[in-house]
């Protein structure tokens, strides 16, 4: 098989086919018409193997998981997705992987009526580029820079689960075997929050994705708005796998540091905590308040049942060393 027959097979006229696509694949560029009034958000991530999957993960998981992580970035932005673009690199043809691969992949994108618009397909080292795109309601996209002093502090999620994955995989930790094939599940099949992200449009002040640890992405928020937090490490959810699996001084690492868990960290003013959740209920989205904006120039106070505790470990980071 060659790159023309690869597309054709596994890409071409497969999956949902959106109205607002004039020309999807098979050409130099898709054409795409963006609603009025609204404005094109656009991302791009690379998984490369051995840094941001293992290589005995599924081809299914990993298809799912690609996009995953993009359709994340769009929600964290309050934006529908729309279209993506898909790059493939492969060592090989081999037909069963890509089928399978392609399944987990049109199986999300068709569950948020996501369409393959194009992409490109290459000989090398595995690896997957998607580039995302999605629209929102001109000037209602959720930022990073917007957090004020006294707004509250919010995560959609348990936090922890892919870390717990990872390490599981990595070092062998002894779970239980429900808890680890709930955690590997949270690892290889993320759920990007985007009911959430359009919920919070008009009500959140700022917003990210937890992809690289709940330290370094609120810093990333902080630093954006200038401005320093309180995070109450007893309020941050976590699931029954990791209060069952490690006690409270082994669980800091992977609520605190490690990422890949994909839920939404936002800063809510305190007039629209009412609105908020008024909306989270209506639209059955779950969001745990875990601390406050303060003045400062982006330090993150911990406390533990009111008290101050340090933590030395700040997040996934690249070129500073691996993740899995």
């Amino acid at each position: 098989m060659k790159e023309f027959e690869l597309i054709n097979r596994y890409f071409k006229g497969r999956g949902i086919t959106r109205r607002d696509v004039n020309l999807g694949i098979g050409d130099d560029c898709a054409l795409v018409s963006v609603p009025q009034n609204c404005q094109l958000a656009v991302t791009t991530d690379t998984l490369v193997a051995g840094v941001h999957f293992f290589d005995d993960i599924s081809p299914r998981a990993l298809g799912h998981r690609a996009l995953a992580v993009n359709l994340s970035d769009l929600a964290a932005m309050g934006a529908e997705p729309t279209w993506v673009s898909v790059a493939l690199t492969l060592p090989s043809i081999d037909p069963q992987w890509i089928e399978e691969f392609t399944e987990g992949m049109h199986e999300i994108a068709e569950y948020f009526n996501v369409q393959i618009i194009g992409g490109d397909t290459t000989q090398g080292p595995l690896t997957i580029t998607i580039c995302a795109k999605g629209t929102v309601p001109e000037g209602k996209a959720l930022r990073r820079s917007g957090a004020k002093v006294g707004d509250w502090i919010y995560v959609t999620g348990p936090l922890g689960d892919a870390g717990l994955a990872i390490e599981s995989r990595k070092q062998g930790f002894k779970i239980e075997p429900e808890h680890l094939k709930y955690v590997n599940k949270r690892f290889d099949y993320p759920t990007p929050r985007v009911a959430a992200g359009q919920v919070l449009r008009g009500l959140a002040s700022s917003a990210i994705d937890v992809s690289d640890g709940l330290i370094a992405d609120l810093g990333h928020i902080l630093d954006m708005s200038q401005v320093s937090a309180v995070i109450n490490v007893e309020s941050i959810p976590t699931s029954d796998a990791m209060k069952s699996s490690l006690d409270f001084e082994q669980q800091l690492p992977f609520i605190l540091s490690y990422g890949d868990d994909y839920e939404l960290l936002f800063t809510v003013p305190d007039s629209n905590k009412g609105m908020l959740d008024l909306k989270l209920r209506q639209y059955g989205v779950d969001a745990v308040c875990i601390g406050q904006v303060k003045s400062g120039d982006g330090q993150i106070e911990l406390l533990y049942n009111g008290e101050e505790f340090n933590f030395e470990q700040h997040g996934f980071e690249h070129f500073a060393k691996e993740q899995v």
